[in-house]
């Protein structure tokens, strides 16, 4: 437990008033879970690979638009029945940006004032949904990004979130409409109902526990592969447990990769990683989009190209069956990032093999 929770008083359970509060504040997130729909399972063809299914899990239609209202949700719910959060308690978060733009709608909703901690490098679109979402951002220079938050929660006498903490235990790994039970439920009348593989990513890990666990729950023969940018810590410390840390992850892929192994990553529930180069996920992030017809997040591009390699080796083996994986968040996040030419011109990063090797799976017969 993070000493922002330690060093705070609970919402006691004795106090009527406060117990109240919970309850309608418990109630408003369950009215939201209510007036939404479960997101789209999209097929995407693939010509060049007969025999093989790859579908992709749309978050990006939540209403915050990623696959983190998923976990804001839960972390709002599991804060509040652990007592964490009370009426006048102000929410800060560690966040790249996603998280926090989901978070800040949760807080609005909850009419709970929310602080978001994050590099001065995140998205400026990224900046600017937060503060539509009532959200105060909080931007920091390179460095402890979750150490800023927790002493800020400390010194606000706030409720720090801690994401990668509590990603991996928040959510109901059995069921209850986690993103897990609702792939399979979808699969259900596909040619191939039950995947070879379920990809996702890394940034706090509690996405890759969730599924990890429900498989293994359900008993399913699915195999579950981690995608990860090659310069976070996490593909690492999975071929090598005493790895913890890496000097730096300089990737540019928001949301995922991470320069220390968070509490909410369990690798023990993966397996396989693959690490992928930034022009890969960008690369691949573009050709999804050009595929969907809407702009899709880098992440999302991550996690098409392990579906690539993947797919690749399914080919040559002369296998059928089906991938998932998830479209994370919209491009419309990425449009002065990934999706500028000029930005990439400046980075030095380079398309052009990457894009030739996608097309050999994804282009036309």
């Amino acid at each position: 437990m993070s000493a922002a929770v330690l060093d705070r008083e609970p919402v006691h359970a004795s106090n009527a008033q406060s117990r109240a509060w919970v309850a309608r504040a418990i109630s408003r997130i369950e009215a939201d879970v209510n007036r939404s729909a479960d997101t789209h399972l999209i097929r995407l063809e693939l010509p060049r690979a007969p025999g093989v299914s790859l579908y992709l899990k749309d978050e990006s239609s939540h209403p915050t638009g990623s696959l983190k209202h998923r976990l804001a949700r839960s972390l709002f719910l599991y804060a509040l029945c652990n007592g964490w959060i009370g009426p006048d308690t102000t929410i800060v978060e560690s966040s790249s940006g996603s998280t926090a733009i989901s978070e800040a709608y949760f807080a609005r909703l909850l009419g709970l004032r929310f602080i978001a901690v994050m590099p001065r490098s995140t998205a400026r679109e990224k900046i600017a949904a937060i503060a539509f979402h009532g959200g105060e951002p909080h931007l920091v220079d390179r460095g402890d990004v979750s150490g800023e938050a927790e002493r800020l929660a400390r010194e606000i006498g706030g409720h720090f979130m801690d994401q990668f903490t509590y990603a991996e235990r928040a959510t109901d790994w059995r069921g209850n409409n986690n993103i897990a039970e609702s792939i399979f439920a979808q699969l259900a009348m596909e040619e191939h109902p039950t995947p070879e593989w379920v990809v996702c990513g890394a940034g706090t890990g509690g996405t890759s526990a969730t599924i990890g666990r429900y498989v293994r729950y359900r008993k399913f023969p699915t195999s579950l592969c981690v995608a990860d940018p090659e310069s976070s810590v996490f593909h690492r410390h999975y071929a090598e447990r005493s790895v913890h840390r890496v000097e730096c992850c300089d990737s540019v892929i928001e949301g995922i990769g991470r320069a220390r192994v968070e509490p909410s990553f369990v690798p023990e529930l993966v397996d396989r990683m693959i690490a992928v180069p930034d022009a890969a996920s960008i690369a691949a992030a573009r050709m999804t989009s050009a595929l969907l017809g809407r702009p899709c997040g880098g992440s999302t591009g991550t996690n098409v190209w392990a579906c690539l390699q993947l797919i690749e080796e399914m080919r040559e083996a002369g296998r059928e069956g089906s991938i998932v994986t998830l479209l994370c968040d919209s491009g419309e996040r990425y449009r002065s990032t990934i999706f500028n030419d000029a930005w990439l011109v400046e980075r030095g990063i380079d398309l052009a093999d990457p894009l030739a090797r996608l097309e050999a799976v994804f282009g036309e017969a």
